[in-house]
């Protein structure tokens, strides 16, 4: 493969390996450094934090709840504890504020075996894919809220594969090893960025909690944009970026605005010209209206000296 045929190789070239690679780098560290905080107990005997991503208690003192698996529970006529609702508020309350598929991007242990599907399917240069639509997920979403109520349990939790691959790494269990084969496989020979992108219910909950979020992947610099289409090609949800990237012409804000985003940074560390970066809804909105602005007054100038 030439190197001109690499994804992010312009980008390695210019701002070298490990800032072309700095967001990945960092997501990997946070989802290796919590999974790796919920096992220094069952391994090490050292409880910093007891518990699993559905519950859990930090230092005997903040307890955290997954929203999703608390709804189901109620939902199957379980009534909370007091720490499990504060916990579950927690959880909100910081998801909303960073977008909620940060946990997609930056929790999930999932993510890195999808990650890697998507990685190989790249050096493999496969492309056919099924057609499946993305709001295949919200109708799942919807099956794990049903379910409950119907059977009385959290059905859910029989074949989340978050819940899986954590039993799978402490008990050696089989079945989860299967199923999290299943999804790489999935992703990598049938639908790209299948799993996530199309079927997970927990993406799709979490989604729900990012329409408000501040914190916003942008493309401040998009006139830079050299058309090279790497963002597209490590983007698990690509659909979401032509808006911002490619809409100035119709008065679209370059602030990614869909809730789908991740906020994985991908877009930003294969991106040679630095089109995208962190930032928030707000500034980017400030920043369309002053471009708006200047824009009025460039075609009230040009209409002046035509009359």
């Amino acid at each position: 493969m030439a190197k001109s045929d690499i994804v992010g190789a312009t980008a390695i070239a210019d701002k070298g390996w490990f800032k072309a690679h700095k967001w990945l780098l960092l997501r990997r560290l946070s989802q290796l450094g919590i999974l790796g905080l919920f096992l220094t107990g069952p391994v090490l005997g050292i409880w910093i934090v007891k518990g699993n991503l559905a519950s859990s208690l930090t230092l005997d003192v903040l307890p955290l709840t997954d929203p999703h698996i608390l709804l189901q529970a109620m939902l199957s006529g379980v009534t909370p504890e007091a720490a499990a609702l504060v916990g579950a508020a927690i959880v909100l309350a910081f998801y909303m504020l960073v977008g909620g598929r940060v946990y997609c991007s930056w929790v999930c242990p999932v993510n890195m075996v999808t990650d890697a599907a998507a990685w190989l399917r790249r050096k493999l240069g496969l492309r056919g894919a099924s057609h499946m639509s993305r709001s295949t997920r919200y109708w799942m979403l919807a099956l794990t809220f049903i379910l409950p109520l119907v059977t009385g349990s959290i059905v859910w939790e029989l074949f989340n594969p978050v819940s899986m691959m954590f039993r799978g790494i402490v008990f050696g269990l089989g079945m989860a090893w299967i199923l999290i084969l299943g999804i790489f496989l999935f992703d990598l020979l049938v639908s790209r960025d299948g799993w996530c992108g199309h079927l997970c219910p927990v993406g799709a909950f979490y989604s729900l909690l990012s329409t408000r979020a501040p914190l916003r992947v942008s493309a401040l610099n998009r006139e830079a944009c050299d058309d090279c289409m790497d963002c597209f090609a490590v983007c698990p949800e690509s659909q979401i970026i032509k808006p911002a990237l490619k809409g100035a012409a119709k008065g679209i804000s370059p602030v990614i605005q869909s809730n789908q985003c991740t906020n994985c940074g991908r877009c930003i560390d294969v991106c040679a010209p630095d089109v995208f970066s962190f930032s928030n809804r707000f500034s980017n909105m400030n920043n369309l209206e002053s471009a708006t602005a200047d824009n009025l007054k460039t075609n009230r100038s040009i209409g002046t000296r035509a009359t």
